[in-house]
């Protein structure tokens, strides 16, 4: 397994998400999106993996109501706001390999193992 977590600093989730991978000792890699982002690469195979854009966005944050993200037309305008604004992404995401979760799902993750 190779774990990866997108995860903010301040979200419960992603906390509950650590703490899932280390109770059970399996090794994951932090990466902060709002302070690193996320590569074209791996946000395309994580929305390969989700089924599209739609469940990445949060739709709760203030970045989301800030950017005017639901008054977009078209869904290349929404992803280029997206991957600039890493703020924007519902977190945790985790990764592994191919495979992708957003948000806490640990009966997914356990079918990982």
């Amino acid at each position: 397994m190779n774990i990866q977590i997108f995860g903010k600093s301040k979200c419960f989730d992603t906390k509950k998400a650590e703490r899932y991978f280390k109770e059970r000792g399996i090794k994951y890699q932090l990466i902060d999106i709002a302070k690193y982002g996320m590569s074209n690469g791996e946000y395309n195979s994580v929305k390969r993996a989700v089924g599209g854009m739609n469940p990445l966005i949060d739709e709760k944050s203030k970045e989301y109501e800030r950017l005017f993200i639901q008054h977009l037309a078209y869904e290349s305008d929404v992803e280029e706001r997206l991957l600039e604004n890493p703020k924007l992404f519902k977190t945790p995401i985790v990764r592994n390999g191919k495979q992708a979760t957003v948000g806490y799902q640990p009966e997914v993750w356990k079918s990982w193992e």
